[in-house]
């Protein structure tokens, strides 16, 4: 039998274009080893976000400067979201292989730094490098993906890469919380460089992406004056009240400054040939308020897990390792609510609900949160934090899903990246304002409970705040005094953030419930927990989607559909085996059966079914459709063009080319089998047909 993947489609238009010849597929055995290398490379970046959080305080026990400490986790997210869309637009214009591997290159040297850091400022500029090449590490991983597997089978791909980012955001206070017991916490960076270099040999040796390339016109001034503001605004909020006056010439001097560069990012986005952040977004209702309510869940979010084990290690007194394990409620309520709701609204099409009850739960859980005492027990601890995760697990899902509804097919992905984009300066900004609150609270919470109060020889409250461990020093009345300054500095700052939710929960209320999109699907766990804007362009956000096409229940759903438009009374099954026949010219029952295309029992019953009726005969092993048989193959063929069709929803494909060239492709390899793959410069774009359709 000749390559199938190399004869064109008939239809009852005309022949389709083959697909232009380019280099083989990976073989479908040979992919787990590079998709392996690329989940570990997915891990150290998504790991990286949560792991710092359980090892601050002590951290801060070793260099010192409690004042920066936000500054530890500010640094990596600012630079990560910044690096973030010129890594994708690179990687596209001269090869994703090349700048995947020196993202993770930049990562491992920054983690290198991070470990032998000696102070403060030294730690802060080398999570800055490390935020760097983890921005390219996060955005890279899941566009070769793209470049490697075919949207049908993408799916359980992408099932792996979110299953990283629930397993990660679990696990990242744990092991955090180990090092630093065990080892050292300069363990937590060091800890990146085996498994990165590891990642990075079976990249080099195995990873083969082909020559996919893209022309793009990259806004370099967008984004260094985007990370300018934010950088101004951040330090303005975090060094406001600690280093320096409200009032002082600094803090006014930062707020100008972060004004007239906004001002400036705006006037450049409106010429910039490709925007980091087309300003026509805001346009949008809908868009504008996600953007609001992505900013607040990122400040809600990040600010907790930053604080809460300072919290847990400082005032509760208890092991880093213990730490993340009492901050397990939280997570698992987020990882909990955040797949149930996408579920959910993937089921009903509604989703209108959840941003309004996932604002108002995270406002219960802040408004809670700010009531821990140093006496509070474990149990009302753990339900609290269970309610607050619940909250932000409700809306975090369903935002990304609701700026890809709201918006037409030429913004789809710029607007996909933008919601996550306003999540990550959220946090960035939550982290610096929290810090800001803290640290100026203590200081005052401590010098009042410190008044009158005999200390020892030499002891100077300051020494506290440089080193939390010299608490079990003092006598144990003082350290009462001092643990209950900590818990009142730490929960005022929930209690401050309570206002800010409630801001989020009015704006959801004013979200227009639209009418779901068919290639609106449940977005994967590593774009609704994940805090890098992963860009990708409109037509990989399309196909993407189409990866529902991968699961067996979709597909037989599917020529189910087909079978009906086409008015035809046949079994899923035989629809297939006719359009096989139609493609191929002849299709034998019992080779297809060997290959494990679909069941022996199923293919045989289609088999049967197709003979009966006299739409087949068979000449030897081979079948051969006969003229009837060819009629009925015809109306399958416009009927799966058209079904295929309804999956774009509204987008109109008559106005977009490449939509109408992916459902061209992706109709002529919906029936092909193993030896469809399509060659890998379409792979991108274009689902092969693996066959176990049934």
């Amino acid at each position: 039998m000749a390559d199938p993947a190399a004869e064109p489609e008939r239809s009852a238009t005309g022949p389709v274009a083959s697909p232009p010849t380019g280099p083989p597929s990976v073989p479908v055995h040979n992919l787990w080893v590079p998709i392996g290398a690329l989940l570990l490379a997915m891990l150290l970046a998504a790991l990286d976000q949560t792991i710092v959080s359980t090892a601050l305080p002590t951290i801060v026990s070793d260099l010192g400067g409690l004042e920066h400490l936000s500054w530890v986790v500010t640094a990596y997210l600012l630079a990560s979201t910044a690096a973030t869309p010129l890594w994708g637009k690179l990687g596209d214009m001269y090869g994703r292989k090349r700048f995947f591997q020196a993202s993770i290159v930049i990562f491992l040297v920054g983690s290198a730094l991070c470990g032998i850091s000696q102070n403060m400022g030294e730690l802060i500029a080398f999570r800055a490098v490390q935020g760097l090449g983890g921005g390219g590490l996060m955005v890279l991983s899941q566009a070769i993906v793209g470049d490697l597997v075919p949207p049908r089978d993408r799916g359980k791909y992408q099932g792996l890469f979110g299953a990283v980012f629930g397993v990660t955001s679990v696990l990242g206070p744990l092991l955090g919380g180990v090092f630093v017991d065990n080892l050292s916490w300069r363990w937590v960076f060091y800890i990146n460089l085996p498994i990165g270099a590891v990642a990075l040999a079976v990249i080099a040796t195995v990873l083969h992406t082909g020559d996919n390339k893209r022309q793009h016109t990259i806004d370099y001034l967008g984004t260094f004056l985007i990370a300018s503001v934010a950088t101004c605004l951040v330090l303005m909020t975090s060094l406001g009240g600690t280093t320096w006056a409200w009032s002082s010439w600094q803090v006014i001097g930062l707020g100008i400054l972060g004004l007239v560069l906004l001002l400036g990012f705006v006037e450049v986005e409106r010429q910039a040939a490709e925007p980091v952040l087309p300003l026509r977004l805001f346009r949008s209702r809908t868009f504008s308020l996600v953007a609001v309510i992505s900013f607040v869940v990122g400040f809600a979010m990040f600010g907790a897990l930053t604080y809460l084990p300072t919290f847990l290690q400082v005032v509760m007194q208890v092991s880093p390792t213990m730490s993340g394990i009492h901050m397990l409620p939280m997570v698992l309520g987020m990882l909990l609510t955040s797949i149930g709701s996408g579920q959910i609204v993937a089921r009903t099409g509604h989703y209108r609900a959840f941003p309004i009850a996932g604002t108002a739960v995270t406002t219960v859980g802040l408004l809670l949160l700010s009531r821990l005492t140093e006496n509070t027990s474990t149990t009302v601890m753990s339900l609290y934090f269970l309610v607050f995760g619940l909250g932000l697990g409700l809306v975090m899902q369903v935002l990304v899903l609701i700026v890809q509804n709201s918006v037409g097919y030429e913004d789809l992905g710029v607007a996909t990246a933008g919601a996550t984009f306003f999540r990550s300066i959220g946090a960035s900004f939550g982290v610096s304002i929290f810090g800001s609150v803290f640290a100026s609270g203590l200081t005052s919470r401590l010098t009042d409970a410190l008044r009158g109060v005999p200390l020892p020889p030499g002891f100077h409250p300051a020494a506290i705040s440089s080193d939390p461990r010299v608490i079990t020093t003092l006598p144990p009345a003082v350290q009462t005094a001092v643990h209950h300054a900590y818990a009142e500095s730490i929960t005022r700052v929930f209690l401050y953030a309570v206002p800010i939710a409630v801001v989020a929960f009015v704006l959801s209320l004013f979200i227009q419930q639209q009418t779901l999109r068919s290639t609106v699907t449940a977005p994967d766990l590593s774009e609704s927990i994940g805090l890098n804007p992963v860009e990708r362009s409109s037509l990989d956000e399309i196909a993407r989607a189409l990866s529902v096409l991968s699961t067996r229940d979709a597909r037989r759903d599917l020529f189910r559909r087909i079978t009906a438009e086409a008015g035809l009374d046949l079994e899923p099954a035989s629809s297939w085996l006719l359009l096989q026949m139609h493609r191929h010219g002849h299709a034998e029952p019992a080779e297809l059966a060997e290959r494990k295309i679909i069941p022996v029992d199923v293919i045989e019953a289609a088999a049967r079914e197709v003979e009966g009726r006299g739409l087949a005969v068979r000449n030897g092993l081979p079948m051969h459709l006969t003229d009837t048989g060819t009629e009925v193959a015809v109306r399958l063929v416009a009927a799966r063009r058209t079904q295929l069709g309804k999956l774009l929803g509204d987008y109109d494909e008559q106005q977009f080319s490449d939509l109408a060239d992916l459902l061209n492709r992706l109709s002529a390899t919906l029936c092909g089998d193993e030896r469809d793959r399509p060659d890998r410069t379409e792979s991108a774009h274009v689902p092969h047909s693996e066959g176990r359709s049934f």
